[in-house]
């Protein structure tokens, strides 16, 4: 993907790896300890980690022989900002919305 926006909503739109990123909230993470809590391989953590990297969100780095996972807070801006942009809209009220649909097609189109 060319469009960082696109790659940084692919790498969320996994329940894995929103799950990661809420425990890099905490604070700094061996790969073995963000391995632990999930029912899968050292590998398929490992891969998500990846695009997590690669999408900005996350920064892996070597300690000694451990390598270091590190939430990167500032990559969910550009995100952010377009998603804000929606927040222009009032919230839908269902019971108005019903009102207008039985004005608009009659009360037996339901």
């Amino acid at each position: 993907m060319s469009n960082p926006l696109d790659t940084v909503f692919s790498a969320l739109a996994d329940p894995t790896r929103r799950r990661i990123l809420a425990m890099l909230l905490e604070d700094d993470m061996a790969v073995t300890d963000v391995a632990d809590p999930f029912d899968m391989s050292l590998a398929a953590i490992s891969k998500h980690l990846t695009i997590l990297t690669r999408a900005g969100l996350i920064a892996q780095e070597k300690r000694g022989r451990v390598k270091w996972c590190k939430l990167q807070p500032d990559a969910l801006r550009e995100a952010s900002v377009w998603m804000h942009g929606f927040g222009q809209f009032d919230p839908v009220n269902l019971e108005d919305f019903e009102k207008f649909l039985e004005a608009e097609l009659g009360p037996d189109a339901g």
